[in-house]
């Protein structure tokens, strides 16, 4: 026989638990003569039995019912799958507090591409408030995707690409034609995001402007600012270390925007929101981007790209965008096989040569997983060259 206090100690439930327990049913002590309650041993094997349904999510007043009329199956499937989405949802708690401690770098990547296609600017506004500037905000949203990792991933990132002057699909060729698209030539141009400089360079070498390569990238300026002056062009390149979201130059400075296969950085619509006050009255915006040629890509093809560019769309998305946005579209031309080669093959090239150099980089991991879906672009997507005119 055992007392209240006995029976709570052995349990480990207090004694106010025990009294609830008594009033709702599930519980029958008998009081002796001096008001003391006493309890027996069926007593404590069925607090026991009870306890362990309770744990397995069933209510007090559920409790009771198997208790009194047995196992209830609908009851008890129902309570399975809820406790089976709480696990779930526990576990994912679980995986993303493991992966900004650094101790899952696959789910921290997913965490991010998550939120670079959910919510890219208060991504990039935390990421800014954990020490990395607004350029390192952006390389870890499209590059890295590590916030622990993020600056090997980015030495080993900027060193793969270091003599390579193509950092993206293109041909000179491509670049003339948008240029011969213009009625006449252009005096002062920007080129936003200009990489190495090559679009900069060949604007500066087919036309008498003055011309300003724009990046946040500062070994890219450096080998722009080196180029320029091997090619005797100095006095009419100048390079500009800045963010393509906060471009440093007043309204209407520019009679020519150029902007090859780095709009992706902003989003499509944003850069022609944003840059469309720098032109200059019968100014012209040359604007290249990632599109789907095919509405039923296939579906790997597709996985990648809503991974690596989740606003990636259709080519007369674009086009319409453009419109909405308050630009005639005046020529489009799609880059084709020689654009791609002329940045796959140097690349493929120069990840054999680092491969040794840096065995174990994911830098180098991933770019050698990107070639070949890049050399299946033939039908499914590819750069659309866009020569705009504000109306």
């Amino acid at each position: 026989m055992y007392r209240i206090s006995e029976l709570a100690q052995l349990t480990g439930l207090a004694r106010s638990t025990l009294l609830y327990y008594e009033k709702l049913g599930l519980l029958k002590g008998r009081r002796l003569d001096n008001g003391y309650r006493q309890y027996d041993d069926g007593d404590l094997q069925r607090l026991r039995l009870l306890q362990a349904l309770h744990r397995g999510g069933l209510s007090l007043k559920e409790c009771l019912q198997v208790l009194n009329e047995g196992i209830d199956r609908p009851l008890l499937q129902q309570r399975l799958a809820e406790l089976t989405e709480a696990i779930s949802e526990k576990q994912q708690a679980q995986r993303l507090l493991q992966a900004l401690l650094g101790q899952a770098p696959d789910a921290l990547r997913e965490f991010h591409i998550e939120m670079a296609q959910q919510a890219p600017e208060a991504q990039t506004q935390w990421l800014m408030a954990q020490g990395l500037d607004e350029t390192g905000a952006l390389q870890l949203r499209w590059l890295s995707k590590d916030l622990h990792q993020h600056e090997q991933y980015m030495n080993d990132f900027l060193h793969i690409f270091a003599p390579l002057d193509h950092h993206g699909p293109g041909t000179e060729q491509d670049s003339l034609w948008a240029l011969s698209q213009l009625p006449q030539a252009p005096r002062r141009v920007l080129d936003i995001g200009c990489g190495p400089g090559n679009a900069t360079l060949l604007l500066a070498n087919h036309s008498p402007a003055e011309v300003i390569g724009l990046d946040n990238v500062a070994q890219s300026l450096e080998r722009l600012e080196q180029r320029a002056q091997q090619q005797g062009l100095a006095d009419r390149v100048q390079s500009c270390n800045a963010s393509m979201t906060d471009i440093p130059f007043a309204p209407a400075s520019f009679d020519l925007l150029w902007c090859e296969n780095s709009a992706y950085v902003m989003g499509f619509e944003a850069t022609l929101r944003q840059w469309r006050s720098l032109l200059a009255e019968d100014g012209y915006l040359v604007i290249s981007d990632l599109v789907w040629l095919t509405p039923d890509p296939e579906p790997d093809l597709s996985a990648f790209w809503q991974r690596e560019y989740p606003d990636m769309q259709q080519e007369q998305h674009r086009f319409a965008q453009c419109q909405a946005e308050g630009y005639q579209l005046v020529a489009s031309r799609r880059l084709g096989r020689a654009a791609w080669q002329a940045y796959t093959q140097p690349l493929a090239e120069r990840l054999e040569q680092v491969e040794a150099e840096l065995p174990h980089s994911r830098a180098v991991a991933e770019l050698k997983q990107e070639l070949p879906v890049l050399e299946r672009f033939e039908g499914q997507f590819s750069y659309v060259i866009m020569v705009l005119k504000p109306i």
